[in-house]
């Protein structure tokens, strides 16, 4: 008797979203246990809060008697967090299942109310792992997302209280691509960046931002009998449109910008269906020329983003020095207009 393979498909597929399922509701549970110790601690606290040591001291005893007995998963450190995790959230209803405890305790070291809200917000979105999680947090993604955009849009985009209206709502500048692993004291030509990207394109993809997805390398077009080569084409679902990714690891061009121009009106006017959106075009820079952007396209234009891209991690002074650059050089244009 024949019997249709796709059953066994099915049924295992069955098996492995019900033990997610489980893995999930005994995480959660456990999430709510560590909630509710820190509740309990606190109350405590403020029993004792004329003492200013009682707290110091509070951990230390529940950690002595705690530990030898349910291991060091409840050392003095995981007991601070757990206080930590109640004062954070203090109200068990908005605590949110598809969090795991590990990604809880970097979410609770934030100390930004807006900052929680939006990795929340992207990880339930976006099913990020811990490891991915920890990645966008410590490349600071909010916070260039913030130099191009204001507060609020961020915020409702990741909660998918609207989608982005334009690709500057999603596109980070810079972009972080310590994961491709090259060292910033060599050299690099625009081919051994791609090739890099493609190796970790999974990385890649989650730097671009959300709905990307990989089309073509080194597509072939053909204008007139000429032949060009496009480095990268990617598509979005959210913007509904093509994205075409230019390398440039030498200084930035109007001439660079002019062929990426080029090349977006040869997508919009032969490759674009009618349902879709205009075709958007990202310089990835190593050096990005704010001026020479500027007076190369037309005033307004949306189509051609400059992106500036890293190759290490920033830390946190770089990104604020970074920030106040931008805001100075916002106040300079009020200030002539």
């Amino acid at each position: 008797m024949a019997i249709h393979h796709s059953v066994i498909t099915d049924i295992k597929a069955i098996i492995a979203h019900a033990k997610d399922n489980a893995i999930r509701a005994v995480d959660h549970q456990r999430t709510l246990m560590y909630w509710n110790i820190g509740q309990r601690i606190f109350e405590e606290e403020q029993e004792g809060k004329e003492r200013a040591d009682y707290g110091k001291y509070l951990t230390e005893y529940i950690a002595q008697e705690l530990e030898p007995e349910f291991g060091s998963g409840f050392s003095k450190r995981q007991i601070e967090l757990f206080r930590q995790f109640y004062r954070v959230f203090p109200i068990a209803n908005t605590l949110y299942s598809q969090l795991s405890w590990s990604q809880y305790k970097l979410v609770i070291r934030l100390d930004n109310t807006d900052q929680r809200e939006f990795y929340i917000a992207e990880t339930i979105k976006n099913n990020w792992t811990v490891r991915q999680l920890e990645r966008q947090i410590y490349s600071n993604l909010y916070e260039r997302l913030l130099m191009s955009n204001d507060k609020e849009s961020v915020l409702a985009v990741a909660k998918k209280e609207k989608l982005p209206s334009d690709a500057s709502q999603i596109i980070k500048d810079p972009m972080i691509l310590e994961f491709l692993g090259l060292k910033r004291e060599n050299a690099y030509y625009e081919r051994d960046l791609e090739t890099a990207i493609l190796t970790h394109l999974q990385e890649f993809l989650l730097e671009l931002g959300n709905g990307f997805s990989f089309v073509a390398r080194q597509k072939r077009i053909h204008i007139e009998g000429d032949e060009f080569f496009l480095d990268l084409v990617f598509y979005n679902r959210l913007l509904q449109c093509f994205v075409i990714v230019e390398i440039k690891t030498t200084k930035l061009t109007h001439q660079d910008i002019g062929q990426l121009q080029m090349y977006v009106n040869y997508y919009d006017r032969i490759e674009k269906l009618d349902h879709e959106n205009p075709t958007i075009g990202i310089l990835l820079c190593a050096n990005k020329n704010d001026a020479v952007v500027k007076f190369t396209l037309p005033e307004g234009q949306k189509q051609i983003i400059a992106s500036q891209y890293n190759l290490y991690l920033p830390t946190a002074q770089q990104l604020l020095d970074e920030m106040n650059k931008e805001l100075e050089s916002f106040k300079g244009k009020a200030d002539g207009d």
